[in-house]
């Protein structure tokens, strides 16, 4: 029972690892299916291609859930399965009567999983506050530490904190399963994405607790290692990441300048960045001296952590991304052949894998009714003329 990012995010990771996922819609389809950038079908009309990415191996079953029938349906299917997910706004399914309470009533063993922004247990003045990504990023810390040395705070280029959300309800789904394995019990999952995003907040946190300091955006640098940052070549700009004092040394080396390898001011990290407004500025005059290609090979040879600033086009055309199938093409009906996101998840024996296509709304209506919960086609026709279900591609 979920929409747009969150915790499809999550069910996209368990589908990719062979798990059934019944997505429950409502009849005009869930938000996420009306999300730009758009692919144009066979039949004129428009698909979402994040919708086709995060909803990849999923069933879609449509709903009425505010016809009593419907939520009959809906709790044939609790009694049958071993988890439940939602993101809605806290209070959502306890007025629809699945909340966790009722819901060991209907299926005590089942896993309740729910991603909210500020999580169901808490103080009252946040349990029912909304909250989408660019809000969890303001509350969290995240942008305070996003953006550009001394400029304004940034949100984070991508919906980081549902995605961080999701894969995190996720590992706590996989381990309420391992805990019920052995002892029959359920579980309930109270995820937040302000959580997940402060989980993440290193050295910020630190800084603060540690030494009182409040932290600023740092750009593409860190507040604790020296040099670890972007700098700008004669064409472009490259990543260096020195995270040790012989890497450092190293990185004198090819920069020609072993006189900084000696300098006192600069001998370990904490002198680097304790002395960092002074050593920079000489490292960008170093560093525009050459390509990033060819700072790129020197790198290489010397085993110094590196990397070009990839554009989205640079990394869709990696042969190391394509190596290892994080781009793959689907055949999505409607729309053709697709590319999109592969599975990161590389286990030997069982790897995430794409292995059917995002559903149409309510493509799997019928099938699930009728094979899931053993409703005759005649029942099923019953539903469809009811609007409890569509029961029928769309």
């Amino acid at each position: 029972m979920s929409h747009v990012l969150a915790m499809p995010t999550c069910t996209m990771f368990l589908a990719d690892l062979g798990a059934e996922v019944i997505k429950i819609e409502p009849a005009r389809g869930e938000d996420m299916r009306i999300y730009a950038p758009f692919i144009n079908d066979t039949h004129g009309k428009t698909s979402s291609s994040i919708f086709l990415r995060f909803n990849r191996n999923k069933k879609s079953m449509v709903l009425d859930l505010r016809q009593e029938k419907g939520k009959e349906i809906l709790r044939d299917l609790i009694v049958k399965s071993d988890v439940i997910v939602e993101n809605f706004r806290p209070g959502t399914m306890k007025k629809m009567g699945f909340d966790w309470e009722a819901l060991q009533k209907i299926n005590p063993s089942i896993i309740y999983a729910a991603i909210t922004g500020f999580g169901h247990d808490t103080l009252p003045e946040y349990s029912k506050r909304a909250a989408y990504d660019l809000v969890a990023q303001a509350y969290s810390g995240i942008m305070s530490v996003t953006g550009p040395v001394g400029g304004p705070s940034c949100r984070v280029g991508v919906s980081i904190g549902d995605m961080l959300a999701g894969h995190q309800a996720a590992i706590g789904i996989l381990a309420a399963l391992q805990y019920r394995t052995r002892t029959g019990r359920g579980q309930y999952l109270d995820c937040s994405m302000v959580d997940a995003l402060f989980s993440i907040l290193l050295a910020p946190v630190e800084l603060y607790t540690m030494a009182g300091k409040i932290a600023g955006p740092v750009g593409s640098g860190s507040d604790i290692l020296t040099p670890f940052q972007a700098f700008e070549t004669k064409d472009s700009a490259v990543v260096i990441t020195v995270a040790n004092d012989p890497l450092w040394v190293k990185l004198c080396s090819i920069l020609q300048r072993e006189d900084l390898a000696g300098d006192p001011r600069f001998e370990s990290n904490t002198k680097r960045t304790r002395n960092k407004a002074e050593l920079i500025p000489m490292l960008e005059a170093e560093m525009k001296k050459k390509t990033t290609n060819q700072w790129c090979h020197l790198f290489e040879d010397a085993g110094i952590p590196y990397s070009p600033i990839n554009t989205a086009k640079d990394i869709c055309e990696d042969p190391h991304i394509r190596y290892r199938d994080m781009l793959v093409e689907i055949d999505q009906p409607t729309a053709g052949r697709c590319k999109t996101v592969g599975s990161s998840i590389r286990l030997s024996e069982t790897p995430g894998e794409i292995y059917s296509p995002a559903p149409l709304l309510g493509e799997h209506s019928e099938e699930v009714l009728r094979d899931i919960l053993g409703y005759t086609p005649q029942q099923v026709d019953s539903l469809r003329q009811q609007g409890v279900t569509n029961a029928e591609v769309q």
